[in-house]
């Protein structure tokens, strides 16, 4: 990556007393070829605005700025970094804009405009709700083009597993009917301050304009919450909770009683989910 003459990171944390907070979900990545890595990734960028969360003193957001972003918009809650970043800012005049704010309350449609992405190594803690958050949100499609995201590897394996796969759930669902997801590499715990337990895993997600089978992202997202919270269960038992017909809803699915949650395809919740729709209970 393109060196950009600000102070080395670890410099930085040591100046500013930073350490990680593990009620904030924070593990930081100071190495600046990785963080290249990482924007790199996410490919071209110019002229294009970049949604990052949870940016820390910056490591990320200086990647993705020397790597030809044309604005980033960081979206931090732990104030004690606000110095890291202003001094980012000073160096990228009009390139970056920082908001304090807790990142599932933030408007997004009216913080961006023209093309997006979101890039960012997320807070552990808040990853999968953020996910689930931009993936079910309306109208559709997204504000954003492309989502290039880090996550525990563990979460990451349920983002792309299929149906049969013990990963294989609510998350695969959700990411896969509304766009395609892929691992672009992984990274051992020794890339992040301080280093997690377990390793960590890029992936990018890209957005399906028109997600067939068409049906409501809440309703799916009950649906699946209800299937896999008893994922042991055949659905005829694990969907009473949702609907007073749970049998006549699989029929007319054309799907089988008996089934267990991990057996349906996304297309076929997808077709489950339709049905609940069409038939007032979403």
């Amino acid at each position: 990556m393109t060196r950009d003459d600000l102070p080395p990171l670890r410099e930085v944390i040591r100046e500013l007393a930073l350490s990680a907070r593990k009620s904030l979900g924070q593990n930081f990545i100071l190495d600046l070829n990785l963080t290249g890595r990482i924007a790199r990734a996410a490919g071209d960028l110019a002229d294009k605005t970049v949604v990052e969360i949870g940016p820390g003193p910056g490591g990320l957001t200086r990647a993705l700025l020397s790597e030809g972003a044309a604005h980033v918009i960081a979206i931090e809650r732990d104030r004690r970094v606000e110095p890291a970043l202003q001094a980012i800012a000073a160096h990228y005049p009009q390139q970056l804009s920082v908001h304090f704010a807790d990142a599932v309350d933030v408007d997004y449609r009216n913080l961006v405009d023209g093309p997006a992405q979101i890039v960012a190594n997320l807070p552990y803690g808040a990853a999968t709700a953020l996910l689930v958050h931009w993936l079910t949100e309306d109208p559709w499609p997204p504000w954003y083009e492309q989502m290039t995201l880090m996550f525990q590897k563990e979460v990451a394996a349920r983002i792309v597993a299929e149906p049969g796969n013990k990963s294989y759930g609510r998350l695969a669902v959700l990411a896969q009917w509304r766009s395609t997801p892929r691992i672009l590499f992984t990274l051992p715990p020794q890339a992040f301050t301080p280093p997690p337990k377990v390793d960590s895993a890029l992936v990018q997600l890209v957005p399906k304009p028109n997600p067939e089978p068409s049906c409501s992202a809440q309703t799916l997202g009950r649906l699946t919450g209800a299937a896999f919270g008893q994922r042991r269960k055949m659905l005829r038992s694990s969907l009473r909770q949702i609907t007073s017909d749970p049998e006549g809803l699989l029929a007319a699915a054309d799907i089988d009683p008996t089934c267990r949650a991990e057996q349906l395809s996304v297309a076929q919740f997808c077709q489950l989910a339709r049905h609940m729709d069409e038939n007032g209970e979403s």
